[in-house]
């Protein structure tokens, strides 16, 4: 999401490389939708094991920070149908399913989905990244983890996903619902 906020694009190499797909995007004369999806939900699946062993939820920046989220079916369901018909052409399209949550909340939300006390705690964000090679990956990774840090990742409505899906967006509720039932 926010590919033309600097501040985004500054710190997250890959946020930069997209604002200039679709800036040359819209001047092609060729039919494009652009998507701009919030965190994926299914960023938990990796950490639940964590979650479910430990009862804890880590977090490569602070409990504090807030984000909107999207399930990626929802995503794939809008991408198939802007390949299918030509409703959402000549589009860019933030999507995100309603609500904004911090790590707090997001624990909550899994202890009450478990039926026991989860934790939200951060870990240092070199230890998180230090998993990838030494690299221009990994100093993206950390310069955007940097920028959650100070800003999470907010702004987004969930107005447009719900529109373009006719129904609501399936919640971060929901997905943890999935996790914690093996549903997914």
């Amino acid at each position: 999401m926010h590919p033309v906020d600097r501040r985004w694009t500054v710190r997250a190499p890959q946020a930069g490389a997209k604002q200039v797909v679709e800036e040359a995007l819209y001047t092609s004369g060729m039919d494009y939708t652009v998507l701009q999806p919030a965190r994926l939900m299914q960023n938990w699946s990796d950490p639940w094991r964590e979650v479910v062993e430990h009862d804890r939820l880590p977090m490569p920046y602070p409990v504090t920070a807030r984000f909107c989220w999207v399930d990626y079916r929802d995503v794939a369901e809008v991408a198939a149908r802007a390949m299918t018909d030509d409703e959402l052409g000549h589009g860019t399209f933030e999507l995100c399913a309603p609500g904004m949550c911090d790590g707090t909340q997001l624990a909550a939300m899994i202890s009450e989905e478990l039926g026991r006390r989860i934790e939200a705690q951060e870990i240092p964000r070199e230890q998180f990244a230090s998993q990838l090679p030494a690299g221009p990956m990994r100093e993206g990774l950390t310069r955007m983890l940097a920028h959650y840090e100070q800003h999470g990742l907010s702004g987004g409505n969930p107005l447009v996903l719900r529109s373009i899906l006719g129904r609501e967006p399936r919640s971060l509720r929901q997905y943890f619902h999935e996790l914690a039932t093996h549903r997914t």
